[in-house]
């Protein structure tokens, strides 16, 4: 099951409003797989799809298929507001050990 931090849910929230996305929720899925794990993209989306698990996150829904359920297993979704990785969401994911070396960053 994934978890979603207060602050990212209130982020969430925040920006389902100032895009005038009443009634939306979050739509998380697979982008790719990487050295560190897999990476996942989130978009808004108004309703459930065939196949979607809707998780209730409070004040909205987040949607997920069933491949992306199982890499977001134990996963927290948080907020960051970093100088040097920016303001937005990230998904810490406690399943990833550690990475090889492929050139990009690991945290």
């Amino acid at each position: 099951m994934v978890t979603i931090t207060d602050d990212a849910a209130k982020f969430v929230s925040e920006l389902l409003e100032k895009n005038k996305k009443d009634g939306f929720g979050v739509k998380i899925y697979l982008a790719g797989m990487a050295c560190s794990g897999p990476q996942f993209g989130m978009s808004f989306q108004e309703k459930a799809e065939e196949g979607d698990i809707v998780f209730d996150a409070g004040k909205f829904p987040l949607f997920y298929d069933t491949e992306t359920a199982k890499e977001l297993d134990e996963c927290v979704i948080e907020f960051i507001d970093d100088p040097n990785f920016g303001t937005g969401l990230t998904i810490h994911n406690p399943n990833v050990k550690g990475c090889a070396s492929c050139g990009g960053s690991c945290h």
